[in-house]
């Protein structure tokens, strides 16, 4: 494994928001240009895009340190990142998102970041997104294992013809509808009418329903959306974790439940897709609306078909419109040999700008208050102006703070809202076994 740098200690300097370090003068020691590997999980053609393009500046304005593009993938970069801390080939930079950082600060894999951030960075990103990357340090306080740069918050696509057809209050970001209105839309919606290839792949008169949820990845949607009542799903007392699920968790469960069997307002057959994967019955009008993370927002773009129109509603609210936040991050390797370049690099690529560069890309919320307020992303076109105000409603998740989610996630929570949602079990069973079952995973992770 590489030595540790010795470098901890050295100051940072504020980057203008133009061209960061303004030349780089800390060259390597062999006389060369400081080396960095920059590790992008960006997946999106207009998101790799904006990363190589925010780069490839970087590098033409500091010749002294440069920084090579590396692409990673969202579907193994923990796996991948597990075998490249132990054999100390780990990246300097290191894209990744909030819940894996708890992992991997408290193993000491993550530089603490907290002395690290130059002013105009750290000011220019709420406190609330802050949080996200905020865990025990191990010694007593808390340390800052990221920078948050992109969050996810939960929107509603709606087919507009059908939301205009039904005469329901449209909700807006400062008047959105409560759990019971969205219901009663909902079910307004579920009507018999023309869909597309629904008589022998003719046009005819079908079922048409008020909504549809995608719930082959259960979890992340409604941990999230617990929040509007208050459900966090997790408890700490005594410096023990458990998992909780009482009345204020069981009521977004329990609302989605009754839009499938009760209200039947809930298309059955989107249940086991993914996220996208309702997108064709959509464009048919086979249903009204689709709760969905803004990022949805770029395939609908792409792939409507002419003459499609369609809007973007605010989440649903219950006590409050907060949901849960889950933010992108940038982090710097404990190993890596050149944290102060790292750290010069990651102001540059993530000051207000830029962020509004990576967001469009990405089709995600900027942390960064200045990028916020760029027409680009308050333009009413493709909904950008209700996306960016959910923001506003983000907190910190509860789970991020959670040693061992990841594993209670995947083994526990996925199967069993998969069934409860299914209507294999009920309410009742479901919230013993997340209990349970979820208190045997914790229990090892709090040894």
């Amino acid at each position: 494994m590489r030595i540790k740098s010795a470098l901890a200690a050295a100051a940072i300097l504020t980057l203008t928001a133009a061209c960061g370090g303004g030349g780089g003068e800390s060259p390597s020691s062999s006389g060369g240009p400081v080396k960095i590997d920059f590790l992008s999980l960006a997946w999106q053609k207009d998101s790799v895009a904006a990363n190589k393009q925010l780069v490839e500046e970087w590098n033409k304005a500091n010749p002294n340190i440069q920084v090579t593009y590396v692409q990673g993938s969202w579907d193994n970069v923990n796996d991948q990142l597990v075998t490249q801390f132990a054999g100390g080939t780990a990246p300097d930079v290191i894209h990744n998102d909030s819940p894996a950082l708890s992992g991997f600060a408290s193993d000491g894999y993550l530089l603490d970041l907290k002395d690290r951030l130059p002013a105009e960075l750290k000011n220019d990103i709420p406190q609330a997104a802050w949080d996200t990357t905020t865990f025990d340090d191990g010694k007593g306080g808390q340390g800052v294992y990221g920078v948050p740069f992109l969050q996810e918050s939960q929107v509603i696509i709606a087919n507009k013809k059908l939301l205009d057809e039904s005469g329901v209050r449209v909700p807006t970001p400062d008047d959105p509808w409560t759990w019971d209105e969205f219901s009663a839309a909902a079910k307004k919606m579920t009507t018999q009418r023309v869909v597309p290839g629904s008589g022998d792949g003719e046009d005819a008169m079908g079922q048409g329903y008020g909504v549809a949820w995608p719930m082959k990845s259960p979890v992340n949607k409604t941990l999230n959306l617990a929040l509007n009542f208050g459900g966090t799903f997790f408890q700490t007392s005594g410096g023990k974790t458990t998992v909780k699920v009482g009345p204020e968790e069981r009521e977004v469960l329990q609302r989605i439940h009754d839009q499938l069997h009760k209200d039947k307002s809930a298309d059955p057959a989107a249940l086991g897709q993914g996220t996208a994967d309702p997108l064709p019955a959509f464009y048919q009008g086979k249903f009204a609306l689709l709760p969905a993370g803004v990022y949805l927002r770029q395939q609908v773009v792409e792939q409507a078909p002419d003459g499609f129109e369609w809007v973007t509603l605010p989440a649903p609210k219950g006590t409050s419109a907060q949901q849960g936040a889950v933010s992108q991050t940038l982090s710097i390797a404990q190993e890596s040999e050149h944290p102060e370049e790292a750290m010069k690099f990651i102001a540059f690529f993530l000051n207000g700008a830029n962020q509004a560069k990576l967001a469009k890309g990405d089709w995600l919320l900027p942390t960064s208050k200045t990028a916020a307020a760029d027409p680009a992303m308050t333009t009413k076109e493709n909904g950008w102006d209700v996306a960016t105000a959910s923001a506003k409603n983000l907190v910190v998740a509860p789970f991020l703070k959670v040693n061992g989610f990841d594993e209670w996630k995947s083994k526990v929570a996925t199967p069993v809202l998969q069934e409860y949602f299914a209507n294999k079990i009920t309410l009742d069973e479901a919230a013993k076994r997340l209990v349970e079952d979820g208190n045997e995973v914790l229990e090892r992770y709090q040894r």
